[in-house]
């Protein structure tokens, strides 16, 4: 259930975006209100991180307009952003070592004043985060010594410490197995229906995608996109159209899948 609003969180208002020759999108338009998670769904390539770039202010656009909170994006500093917007990149790497309470913590710097210092409190958000995603004995372990899929879950515990309104995610679920996916799914999940967040996460599994988001975005290529609810935009056809093979649906009358339908063995 969405959380009642006076307005949406994040929203485009006929914004074009390019990066070199690809066209990402022309004139998109779309409200995230609190409550709602995205799926940004599309081949690769067609330019889903360069579009969460771009909703965080770091790609620039060509025309049109993003507000954050009902206040123009290009008006704001980031000083003004962090507290407010978030994003998860698709790459986690750490340059200085840290362990992971040290390095989770990072996530509470938006919110502090010049020359302060993290509070108990502030360290209680770092410890129940890394607990959320499983990291809870790993605290005192350096960030260095952490495989691909703990390097992914404290990015994240990461960014829930710094507890933004709105959560730009590039593919969250890399490097998981499935029981770390649904979990870190679920947390986000949670967050944005019992605290009125949004999330824009982009990534490949479909099915993922259909279990979790509420709404999603189909980058279909040359600047084309289809924008809203779940339920009426993942579908067969549109998805065999967004990916250039012959998605099906499977419906074993408790859960509904999608399916590669390659060409049949002869």
């Amino acid at each position: 259930m969405e959380a009642a609003t006076s307005g949406p969180l994040l929203a485009l208002e006929q914004v074009s975006i390019r990066i070199g020759p690809v066209v990402v999108a022309n004139d998109l338009s779309l409200a995230a209100l609190p409550g709602q998670f995205w799926g940004v769904l599309g081949p690769n390539g067609v330019g889903k991180t360069t579009l969460l770039k771009t909703l965080a202010g770091l790609h620039p656009h060509c025309h049109g307009q993003i507000q954050l909170e009902g206040r123009p994006l290009a008006t704001l500093s980031r000083r003004e952003i962090a507290p407010r917007l978030g994003m998860l990149t698709q790459h986690t790497r750490y340059a200085f070592d840290a362990n992971c309470e040290e390095t989770a913590l990072v996530g509470r710097h938006p919110h502090l004043q010049a020359w302060s210092r993290e509070s108990r409190a502030d360290r209680a958000m770092a410890r129940e985060a890394l607990t959320e995603l499983g990291l809870g004995d790993l605290a005192k372990r350096s960030c260095m010594q952490l495989s691909g899929g703990e390097s992914r879950r404290l990015a994240l515990a990461t960014l829930l410490v710094q507890d933004p309104a709105v959560l730009l995610l590039d593919e969250p679920t890399n490097h998981l197995d499935p029981a770390n996916q649904v979990t870190i799914l679920n947390v986000l999940g949670r967050r944005v229906r019992d605290q009125g967040k949004t999330a824009i996460m982009a990534l490949h599994e479909v099915n993922l995608a259909a279990c979790y988001c509420s709404h999603v975005l189909l980058l279909l290529g040359d600047g084309q996109w289809l924008a809203g609810p779940t339920a009426e935009l993942l579908t067969a056809r549109h998805l065999s159209r967004l990916y250039r093979c012959r998605i099906r649906l499977v419906d074993d009358g408790q859960q509904k899948v999608f399916a590669l339908a390659g060409e049949p063995q002869r």
